[in-house]
Formats: C-alpha cells, sequence, structure tokens
C-alpha cells in the first residue's frame, strides 16, 4: 500500500534510513566511564543474592521491575528521594528559577525544546547571572526540537563563561532532516541536591499562553536524593557525545544513601543507543503487574503489539484502565492514528477519555497504590525506538495517591469516549485513521 504514497521513498529514508549510520553516531557509548555502572552492578548482585535490605517491604512487590531495570537500563535503586510534584507550567517553572537562583556550585539543563520567548530569556539570563557568580553552567538542546532557537540568545551567557551545545544540529538554520534520534528529554540538574525531569519544555506555551493550545496541562517533578547520580551520569554522557570531547568533566555523585527522604526511585532512559527498549518495558511490566488500577495520561498513543495487548489483557482481567488523551491534537497524524486503537479496547473494558481543558502533555502511568512513572516518554513508537527519552519510576504510595487524585480531577474535564460514540464516527474518519495507522510505524 506504501507505493501508493507519494514521496514514500522519502520517508522511509527519514525516518528508517538513517539507522545504517547508527553505529557510527554512537561510537562514544563504549568509552563512556564505568563507576556509577559497576555501582549499579554491585547493587543488582545484592538483590540476587537476596542480602539488600528494602527500607519498605512493599517494594519487594515490585522487585521483579527493579531487578529488570538495573539490568536493561543499569538503573539504580535508591529508597531516600524526596519527590515533588508539578501540574501546572507556573509552579514548575517558579521552583525551577528557585533551584537556579540558589544554585553554588553547577547548572546542568537538558531540553527537548527551548525557546527565547519570555520564560526563555528569563531561565537564559538567570543562569547568565549565576556564570559571572563563579557557578558552572551546561546547557544542552535538540537540535530539531529547538530548531527556531536564536543562537544568538546565549552570546551573553557564553561571554561569561557559560557552555551550550546542540544535540544533533541542523547543516541549515531552522531545517534539518535527521527527524530521527531527538533528544527528547527535560531535565535539570542542580548543584547534586536537586533534579528536574517530566513532559515541560521552555516556552511560554508550557504557561498556557499560546493561542492554539490554551491551558497546557503537564506533569513535572523535583527529586531530592540519591536518584539524582542517576540524572548526572544521564548528562555526562549526553553532553560527551554532543560536544564530541574525550575530556569532559561533569558532577557526578556516585550513589550512597543518605536516607532523608523515603521515596524509592530508578532514573531510566532509553534511546537508539540502547540494547533494550527499557523505558518501554518499564511499561510494559507495570500494565501486567496491574491488579486493581491503571491509570495513564499520554499526548500520543500508538501502542506497539505487546503494550496493545498488554492493555487489552488488563481490561479483560477487570482491572480498572483508564486511558486519557487530548481532544487538541498537535500532531494530527498521530491523533487519527491513536483514535484506531481505541475500538477493540474499549471492547476489553478500557475506558478513554478527551482532555477538553486544554492540550494534555503528561506522560504518566500509575498502577495500584505504590508504582507511578513520569518522564519525557509518549506511549508511541517513536519514544520506545526513535527518540533518547527519560523517566523517573517511582516506588512510594504517597506520590501514587497524588497521581490518582490528580487523575480524577483532570476526569472532570474530560468526555468519556463510549462505544457507542465510537461507532458513529464518519467514513471519512476512517479512512484517515487507517492511513495514520498504516504509517504508525514511523509518526
Amino acid at each position: 500500500a506504501l507505493t501508493f504514497l507519494p514521496g514514500v521513498g522519502f520517508l522511509l529514508y527519514l525516518f528508517i534510513g538513517q539507522d545504517m549510520s547508527k553505529k557510527k553516531m554512537f561510537k562514544l557509548k563504549e568509552e563512556e566511564d564505568n563507576k556509577f555502572r559497576d555501582k549499579v552492578l554491585e547493587q543488582g548482585q545484592r538483590i540476587r543474592e537476596e542480602v539488600y535490605h528494602y527500607s519498605n517491604p512493599k517494594f519487594l512487590e515490585y522487585e521483579d521491575i527493579i531487578k529488570m531495570h538495573i539490568q536493561t537500563s543499569e538503573a539504580y535503586f535508591s529508597q531516600d528521594n524526596e519527590v515533588e510534584l508539578y501540574f501546572s507550567g507556573k509552579d514548575k517553572f517558579k521552583a525551577l528559577l528557585e533551584s537556579i537562583s540558589n544554585a553554588k556550585r553547577y547548572i546542568y539543563l537538558e531540553y527537548y525544546i527551548m525557546k527565547d520567548d519570555n520564560i526563555g530569556m528569563k531561565i537564559i539570563d538567570k543562569l547568565t547571572e549565576k556564570v559571572k557568580e563563579g557557578v558552572e553552567v551546561k546547557v544542552l538542546y535538540d537540535g530539531m526540537g529547538s530548531r527556531r532557537l536564536k543562537k544568538h540568545s546565549f552570546d551573553e551567557l557564553k561571554k561569561a563563561g557559560g557552555e551550550v551545545a546542540a544535540f544533533f544540529p541542523p547543516f541549515v538554520p531552522f531545517f534539518t532532516l535527521r527527524i530521527n534520534y531527538r533528544n527528547h528529554r527535560k531535565i535539570a540538574i542542580i548543584d547534586g541536591e536537586e533534579a528536574f525531569v517530566g513532559g515541560f519544555n521552555i516556552g511560554d506555551e508550557y504557561l498556557g499562553l499560546s493561542k492554539n493550545f490554551g491551558h497546557w496541562r503537564d506533569t513535572h517533578m523535583k527529586i531530592r536524593g540519591t536518584a539524582i547520580g542517576g540524572f548526572q551520569w544521564r548528562f555526562f554522557k549526553d553532553w560527551r557525545f554532543a560536544t564530541n570531547k574525550d575530556n569532559v568533566c561533569c558532577k557526578i555523585a556516585f550513589p550512597r544513601e543518605r536516607v532523608k527522604g523515603r521515596t524509592g526511585i530508578q532514573i531510566v532512559s532509553s534511546g537508539p543507543d540502547s540494547k533494550w527498549p527499557s523505558i518501554k518495558d518499564g511499561y510494559l511490566k507495570m500494565i501486567c503487574n496491574a491488579r486493581n488500577r491503571l491509570y495513564i495520561q499520554t499526548p500520543y498513543f500508538i501502542p506497539d503489539d505487546s503494550i496493545f495487548e498488554a492493555i487489552r489483557l488488563a481490561g479483560l482481567s477487570g482491572v480498572d484502565v483508564k486511558i486519557m488523551i487530548p481532544c487538541k491534537p498537535d500532531h494530527i497524524f498521530v491523533y487519527w492514528a491513536g483514535l484506531s486503537y481505541i475500538g477493540e479496547l474499549l471492547e476489553a473494558g478500557v475506558k478513554f477519555y478527551t482532555y477538553e481543558k486544554g492540550f494534555l502533555h503528561s506522560k504518566t502511568f500509575v498502577v495500584d497504590n505504590l508504582i507511578t512513572s513520569i518522564g519525557s516518554a509518549n506511549l508511541d513508537i517513536r519514544s520506545f525506538k526513535l527518540n533518547f527519552e527519560i523517566n523517573g519510576f517511582i516506588y512510594d504510595e504517597h506520590i501514587n495517591k497524588k497521581m490518582v487524585e490528580q487523575f480524577n480531577m483532570d476526569l472532570k474535564h474530560c468526555n468519556e469516549i463510549t462505544m457507542e460514540e465510537y461507532k458513529k464516527r464518519s467514513n471519512m474518519v476512517k479512512f484517515k485513521e487507517s492511513v495514520s495507522r498504516l504509517l504508525s510505524p514511523i509518526l
């Protein structure tokens, strides 16, 4: 069927053909520092030998997920963390700016999208102030996601001594053919004391100021505790690759439990350079482990076969499965492709909702009463295989409860997609869904 679509050869090159140079692009992978990895593998060995102590006995219920993330993503399991959740851009940016203002040693930012609008320049100006105070500042942005970012926006920051790098920058300004292998991560690390991760990029639209999207509903979190070592290690590897420098020095706090908080966390990253699709596998294990409740928020719903079947089986098993997607798509083909998967899942007892208040960009999984995932990865094939992503897998009853409460609050602004309504779709909509689903592996 693809042979009847115009420009398909070009599309295949853009989305698939670039895999040919994959080994060359990620050659730095085997040169990375092994100290953090050794700590993780040592912890994994202790867990396998059943000599590792869990501060919360309930963590044992999800030991299979903990061991899997250690094995596939070298994700250290820390138990001493504190987590603060943000569900609006106003709260997230206020907290980020406060953390930047209080920085004493270093600030590392890594974002898919950075804009030089009001909030973007406010952050850049604050970073410039901190550099002048003697704070080390590194900023890494994605070359495609931030393609409209003007390079001169960083002139004062770089003049003051700050460092800026682009991940796969375009050969021609504002235009790039490399739409695969994008760094979709959104993280900030301050002094090794605080780290931010979630769905918010940097720009005014994430404050709800976009005329197209209006209110922007997203989820982000700030973490204090040993889990920050995972963010530092991730940033170090991304920065080293983007700058192509062997003598890069970033601060990494190797795991050492400080026992302040009580939240268990694993920082899991995945991408085209990963042997395993670790975040997708984490999602899959969460779905399969669900016994009572599975709440998902995602802006893009394009599951692969394994995720689709797992959700279907969860619905058929009597699990309370609720999936929330936006009513206002920012990528229309992705939206239509997502709709095509809903019918069979509705028949299995899965409930779908469209968020009507604005744009839903939150990427969250909430299972039963303990485990939650918050991060940058969407529930789509692109996030599973083609983008560089990062998620926090959180083991905590209190955080889980807060996420359930927020989900139920969001439901007040949703319309449920019933089977009766789904069957009323026009033939034109069904045609669009069919074409979009055909292209779903490359959307």
